[in-house]
């Protein structure tokens, strides 16, 4: 459990990670867009509007601040780890900058001094809170130092002459330019933050089975365990009846402790299976045998130890595969079984095929005749406890197959059939079954 854990972890630090990246990606572009809409402001304003800026050294500002985004861009590019500190940092420089200009364009009295707003609410959609009060503290610097130094250049405001005035244009500009970007901006942003949600509530969510599948494992194993040393003294028993006089006397109470003895050897059979999906060593080691032949032999004990009507099994494959034959994915598929043959038991079909291009993708359809799934069931399907059979513990059996089938990087999925009937198919790649090229010795059980 613990290493499942760390992979847990791992995979919400790696989902924080991308979005960090992506985050650093969308200021990276902003800037771009920041620096479009300064050097367009510049010119149109000492060239059209006929104010006289100190042209070199906003033209020099502007260019550092696209080295910055130049550098910031190859940098960050083969990352994939941005961190609050970085994202900081990236956002102290846009403030920098932007008071840097404001000063050099008109200090306070420039119109363009409410852009301080988009970069305070880009930092507080980026940042945690402690660094997006550092974001407020040091924009609220940036205009304290635009009032107390004033820049060489002062920008007359006269609202009275309502759109004619200058003041009034760039107030406009300033508006409509931050109302744009911020929509655009954060809006992006709010997205990579739902996805980034969306993912950690789902390996929440996966941890959560995980560890519930963990502690049924325990469970069992511990049965298993102590279902051992009662079953190995039944067969004492057993063996021991078998040359006493009154069964010796009698072939029907012979018959009768074969019986017993039969039964007996599959409870020991089902404990092993037990112990060897649970990683145990008193399991049998993984045989390596062929797809075919693993599948004709499932389905033969399947069918002869359920009292099923007809098992309609139809094996479509074009050539045989090498494999390891998996206790966990024996059971998986057994269990989907008395799953249909709960549902139906005169009629189950199972039908094997390999899908794919190249047919790396193991197909099995397991098919009833009974009354289907339900709306509910289909819409929670593999959520454990989510079953129509009304009794404590139902709905386990395919918790426990999908996250089987989930292990072995495949899928399980159900739906209903017409007229009637359920259907429960699963895909396996073929490569997490089959045997590694220096395995293949030609040891393979038949």
């Amino acid at each position: 459990m613990p290493d499942k854990r760390q992979a847990i972890e791992s995979a919400r630090t790696d989902t924080a990670r991308g979005a960090g990246v992506r985050n650093m990606q969308q200021l990276i572009q902003l800037r771009w867009i920041a620096l479009v809409g300064q050097l367009a402001t510049i010119l149109f304003v000492h060239f059209v509007l006929g104010i006289a800026l100190p042209l070199a050294t906003m033209l020099g500002v502007a260019a550092c601040l696209a080295a910055f985004n130049l550098a910031s861009l190859l940098y960050w590019r083969p990352r994939q780890d941005v961190g609050d500190a970085a994202l900081l940092a990236a956002l102290l420089v846009d403030v920098a900058a932007l008071t840097a200009q404001l000063y050099l364009s008109g200090g306070i009295t420039n119109p363009f001094v409410f852009l301080f707003l988009l970069q305070v609410a880009v930092g507080a959609v980026l940042l945690p809170g402690w660094a997006a009060w550092v974001v407020v503290a040091a924009s609220c610097a940036g205009v304290l130092g635009l009032v107390v130094f004033p820049g060489p250049v002062t920008i007359a405001a006269n609202p009275e002459q309502g759109i004619g005035d200058a003041y009034v244009q760039g107030l406009l500009a300033c508006f409509l330019l931050t109302a744009v970007l911020a929509g655009l901006f954060i809006g992006r942003i709010a997205r990579i933050l739902r996805v980034r949600d969306a993912r950690l509530a789902d390996l929440r969510q996966q941890a959560a089975e995980e560890e519930h599948i963990v502690r049924m494992g325990l469970l069992a194993s511990g049965a298993a365990h102590e279902l051992g040393t009662p079953l190995a003294t039944l067969s004492v028993l057993l063996g021991d009846w078998r040359r006493m006089a009154p069964f010796t006397e009698h072939p029907e109470l012979q018959q009768d402790l074969d019986e017993m003895q039969t039964q007996l050897a599959r409870c020991k059979a089902i404990v092993t299976g037990i112990l060897l999906s649970a990683g145990d060593t008193r399991g049998e080691a993984p045989a390596q045998t062929t797809l075919a032949v693993f599948l004709d032999e499932l389905v033969s004990e399947w069918s002869a130890t359920r009292p099923v009507g007809v098992l309609d099994y139809r094996r479509h494959l074009d050539q045989d595969l090498p494999i390891v034959s998996d206790s966990g994915l024996k059971q998986m598929i057994g269990n989907i079984l008395d799953n249909a043959l709960e549902a139906s038991p005169d009629w189950v079909g199972l039908e094997v095929s390999r899908q794919g291009e190249d047919g790396e993708t193991l197909r099995l359809k397991v098919s009833d005749a009974g009354t289907g799934f339900t709306a509910e069931t289909l819409a929670n399907f593999g959520k454990p406890y989510n079953s129509s059979k009304g009794r404590p513990g139902g709905g386990l059996g395919l918790f426990l197959s999908l996250n089987v089938a989930r292990s072995f990087g495949g899928r399980l999925y159900a739906a209903n059939r017409v007229p009637r009937g359920a259907e429960v198919v699963l895909e396996l790649p073929l490569s997490a079954l089959a045997l590694p090229p220096q395995q293949l010795d030609g040891s393979i059980d038949g």
